[in-house]
């Protein structure tokens, strides 16, 4: 996600070390960069793929709502995995895992064997490995910057998503014209060299996870953590403690439904987006282009996060952005083409980076290490389960509907939710954390 850490953790380097030199970091970052780099590459070859294969929107749609949405279903006991292993052990295989996967499509492609049977079950596979490793490497990244230089230290990884999202699309459709096989092949060098990276850093004693830290008492004989211990549905329950800590919260609760349908629009129109530019005999280079809308606008985002976060309330920024995204998903009925597409992709995806420094705020840092993987994961599910959706949804309605009709139905989605929320008290009366 996006910014501080609670201030009691000290797991990390000397702070006199200065980030740049901080290696262990900067090796992270670089194997964050390729992966992030890999995966937005090959993201603009499935749907075409698949396209190819079925002649189907709607089973394009089906691709990305199996691969999030398994990421989802498996989050929430991955993140009681992530509390109780070590995160550095969990990322190689996660690497590992989804690197292997790509192969394996490669391999099928190349002897004309691929269906889109074989690409469901390599979404499975894929959206396990992302939902291991991908609040192992956010927890991996704290564990290697002192809390001084976490805003810094997140900040850069942020540029960094930004810039894969920036680069990986129009890269993935330069490559998917000279061969449908590129794309996954970049996607598998950008997974080996995060598990290299991963491979050659070592993570400070004191940041590894105790496997038994929520059964530590404290020094009061109380137990360390308020799940429960002796149910019968012990394991379950302990999975679901992070969602039932937020959803406990009205704030959080609200703040979590406005972001995730936020998602939703968003992944929905970037696959209207891209069927409708396919439909209108654009390329996939110009198609990739058209989709760096949303790294261009997360850029811009990026920068303005500070004086956002000065200037707005935590409700105000999520109201703001809300109906930005109603406003610009609402706009894309308009078919004025690749340049048209890429300024509102933009003008939607403003207001994420501020989102997830809002969620790192005001979830994250309130919550200890040893419990940190599940409220990461947690909030990815809770928050995640909009893309998904956004993406059955927008494949369903446009083979149903039609272009316009598709964005109609998810631009009044979206607005009647931001309505909701500027009609709830406690998301316009929200304050910042002290």
């Amino acid at each position: 996600m996006s910014e501080r850490l609670l201030q009691g953790d000290s797991e990390a380097p000397a702070p006199s070390v200065p980030l740049r030199h901080n290696r262990r970091f900067q090796t992270l970052w670089i194997g964050a960069a390729a992966a992030n780099l890999g995966l937005e590459t090959v993201e603009v070859a499935y749907p075409l793929l698949i396209m190819t294969l079925t002649g189907s929107p709607a089973l394009a749609g089906l691709f990305g709502f199996t691969q999030i949405g398994t990421a989802l279903l498996v989050g929430l006991p991955a993140g009681v995995v992530v509390d109780r292993m070590d995160r550095r052990r969990i990322l190689l295989i996660s690497e590992a895992v989804r690197a292997l996967t790509l192969a394996f499509i490669v391999l099928m492609l190349t002897t004309d064997r691929a269906d889109f049977v074989l690409l469901i079950v390599a979404a499975i596979v894929l959206g396990t490995g992302t939902a291991f490793g991908a609040p192992a490497r956010m927890l991996l990244i704290r564990a290697v910057v002192p809390d001084h230089q976490l805003t810094a230290a997140l900040s850069q990884d942020e540029a960094r998503g930004g810039a894969a999202a920036l680069a990986g699309p129009p890269l993935g459709g330069a490559l998917y014209l000279v061969s449908r096989t590129f794309p996954f092949l970049a996607a598998i060098a950008g997974f080996a060299i995060s598990f290299l990276c991963a491979l050659f850093i070592r993570v400070p004693e004191a940041a590894k996870p105790a496997a038994l830290a929520d059964e530590e008492p404290k020094s009061g004989g109380e137990p360390a953590s308020e799940e429960p211990k002796k149910s019968a549905f012990g394991p379950l329950a302990t999975a679901f403690s992070g969602v039932r800590e937020l959803l406990g919260d009205r704030l959080l609760r609200s703040a979590l439904a406005l972001i995730s349908i936020f998602y939703f629009s968003v992944t929905a129109a970037i696959l209207m987006v891209l069927v409708t530019l396919r439909d209108q005999h654009h390329s996939p280079r110009a198609i990739g282009l058209a989709l760096t809308g949303t790294a261009v606008g997360m850029l811009a985002g990026s920068v303005l996060v500070p004086r956002l976060n000065r200037l707005l309330s935590p409700g105000a920024l999520l109201l703001a952005a809300s109906t930005l995204t109603t406003v610009a998903v609402a706009l894309l009925a308009l078919p004025f083409g690749p340049v048209w597409v890429f300024a509102l992709l933009a003008l939607a995806a403003l207001g994420l980076p501020a989102l997830k420094v809002l969620v790192d705020i005001m979830i994250f840092r309130q919550t200890p290490d040893h419990r940190r993987g599940r409220a990461i994961a947690a909030t990815i599910t809770l928050i995640g389960a909009g893309s998904p959706l956004g993406s059955l949804a927008g494949g369903l309605s446009l083979q149903f509907l039609g272009v316009t009709g598709a964005i109609v139905l998810i631009a009044g989605i979206q607005a009647v939710i931001t309505a909701a929320g500027l009609a709830s008290r406690h998301v316009r009366s929200a304050r910042w954390p002290a």
